[in-house]
């Protein structure tokens, strides 16, 4: 009898067959994962934007809360950033531009000049892959749920929401 030198067709794929259950329980555990790191994202975004639209409103009271992201945002030029109404420097770049850990923010401030009242929401890139559930915030400074999903059209439409618990 001679020796058998490596492993049989058998044994291999017996080796690949257990990968696969295993690939199969833990690759929707890591999916739930990530869209649980994306809402927890989302959330601590809408607390910055809020804690920022207060500042901002703070800093600039003839303008009011601000009314797009972008200022209150870096400016786009290379170096450090300048305070000014138009690029405030409260918030990141990555959330200045509206999307961020498979969220996309968007939102409003309305009245004045200055403006009295902003609303943001954040809703899912991708529905049931980036994340379930839509935020949503506004000058109460309290994030709200939408445990469906989809967009949030007003601040009416947040204001009748769950805070978020």
């Amino acid at each position: 009898m001679r020796k058998q030198k490596g492993f049989s067709l058998i044994e291999l794929l017996i080796v690949v067959a257990i990968i696969l259950i295993i690939a199969a329980i833990a690759i929707p555990n890591l999916l739930r994962a990530r869209m649980a790191a994306n809402e927890s994202s989302a959330v601590a975004s809408l607390r910055t934007i809020n804690t920022g639209e207060v500042t901002y409103n703070s800093t600039y009271p003839t303008v009011g809360y601000a009314s797009t992201l972008a200022l209150m945002g870096p400016s786009a030029a290379a170096g450090a950033c300048v305070p000014a109404s138009t690029t405030a420097c409260l918030i990141d770049s990555v959330l200045a531009s509206g999307t961020k850990s498979g969220y996309t923010f968007t939102g409003t401030a309305a009245g004045g000049p200055p403006t009295g009242t902003y609303y943001w929401a954040g809703v899912p890139v991708s529905a049931n892959q980036s994340g379930v559930r839509s935020f949503c915030s506004f000058e109460d400074a309290v994030v709200r749920v939408k445990p469906t999903g989809g967009a949030i059209a007003s601040e009416a439409t947040c204001q009748a929401l769950t805070p978020l618990q």
